[in-house]
């Protein structure tokens, strides 16, 4: 298996992304997926792609953008019903109340501390890390098998990884196998 590098991150890549990670998921015999969504745009591509697997579509919590904003799109939440793919709106692993904290006090929490470190790999290498956690510790994912995580830098995808999920508090279980795809230059 080799893995592809993108020369640029960001939406013009996400065709690609995951045209490759459900290649890959056919090699591994994987049927648990998770991706990362804002609008439900990419989630909606990836349900009309990834059919029979079991797709958790994870999206921004509501206040991420500005308070009492729910950044998933009604009309894209009701289609990713239809089409059978679990939409979970929770608080991210790697931000949350240690966010307020360093809002408040102008110091940074070691989750926000774990992210940027993430992010030497990149933006969407952080995002696949932390859905995975997020969807185990919703229970829509077994911590006892592979799955494959897909994120992106700002909007779409530009990222996949195989990965076996732990949940939050047992965040160093978490085991990245493979990288199917990430940009190159971040």
């Amino acid at each position: 298996m080799s893995s592809t590098y993108f020369e640029k991150s960001g939406p013009a890549n996400t065709g690609q992304t995951l045209a490759l990670a459900q290649k890959r998921a056919a090699e591994l015999g994987i049927k648990n997926i998770i991706v990362a969504t804002t609008s439900g745009a990419t989630a909606l591509e990836a349900g009309r792609l990834f059919t029979g697997c079991n797709l958790v579509a994870v999206t921004h919590s509501a206040g991420f953008s500005a308070k009492d904003v729910q950044e998933l799109l009604p009309e894209h939440r009701w289609e990713l019903e239809k089409l059978g793919v679990k939409a979970l709106t929770c608080q991210h692993a790697l931000g949350g109340v240690n966010r307020a904290v360093r809002r408040k006090m102008n110091t940074y929490q070691l989750d926000e501390i774990i992210a940027y470190t993430l992010r030497t790999m990149g933006q969407g290498f952080k995002v696949c890390l932390e859905i995975a956690l997020m969807a185990a510790d919703a229970g829509l994912v077994s911590v006892k098998n592979e799955i494959i995580s897909i994120g992106g830098s700002g909007s779409g995808a530009d990222t996949a990884v195989v990965l076996t999920p732990a949940n939050a508090q047992d965040f160093f279980d978490l085991k990245v196998h493979e990288v199917i795809c990430k940009p190159r230059n971040i």
